[in-house]
């Protein structure tokens, strides 16, 4: 079994939770669910269409803003980005428009334009997304690819790290969520792209490309 995130074959079953067999990487320390059973577009966009993100809500934007605001930091002034997997209520993006940044979205099932993917970013960001990727190792490539020399990528995801309690874990039991990230994979992929990275448990993750 290969690891979905770095493709390396150093894999253990790790232990099956809700009728779901999942896998852990011994060398970048993701957990993954079995590729066999993850879940297909219909279902996954059944779940999603009962999430109420309000882009306007102050709590959802006070979420958010955990990402933003160190991020918004970091941005030079004019500076245009992708809000990658934005959703049906695109709420970062209109964040990051009133912080004066021109913002693009992509979302495979409510914004599926796919000439965003054709241009280069300054900044990309992926708030509870990257969980939900059943092929991170090309999700990653290409989010490197969209980012120009010296560009941002902000990632809001949840650290996993306790593996006693997996099984009960909230975030495993979304049935979207097919691959969970430690602290120690996001170094792995800084180094794997030549990331700087500022890694902020218990989720936060800005990786800037280098110059």
């Amino acid at each position: 079994m290969k690891c979905t995130v770095c493709l390396s074959a150093d894999t253990n079953f790790f232990m099956q939770a809700g009728q779901r067999d999942y896998w852990r990487c011994n060398c970048c320390l993701a957990t993954f669910l079995d590729p066999g059973q993850q879940p297909d577009r219909e279902c996954e966009k059944a779940e999603y269409d009962q999430h109420q993100n309000d882009p306007m809500a102050p709590g959802y934007r006070a979420f958010l803003n955990r990402l933003a605001g160190p991020l918004l930091r970091r941005l030079t002034d004019g500076a245009t980005g992708l809000d990658y997997g934005c959703g049906p209520g695109p709420a970062l993006a209109m964040m990051l428009r009133e912080a004066g940044h021109e913002t693009a979205t992509y979302d495979p099932i409510y914004q599926p334009d796919t000439e965003v993917l054709k241009r280069r970013y300054d900044f990309i960001t992926a708030t509870e997304v990257v969980e939900h990727f059943h092929h991170p190792a090309e999700e990653f490539e290409r989010l490197h690819g969209l980012l120009r020399p010296g560009g941002w990528l902000g990632i809001m995801t949840r650290f996993q790290t306790d593996d006693v309690r997996f099984a009960n874990w909230h975030y495993r039991r979304d049935p979207t969520h097919v691959v969970f990230y430690r602290a120690a994979t996001f170094a792995w992929l800084a180094d794997r792209w030549g990331w700087q990275a500022d890694i902020r448990p218990p989720g936060i993750v800005l990786l800037k490309k280098s110059d």
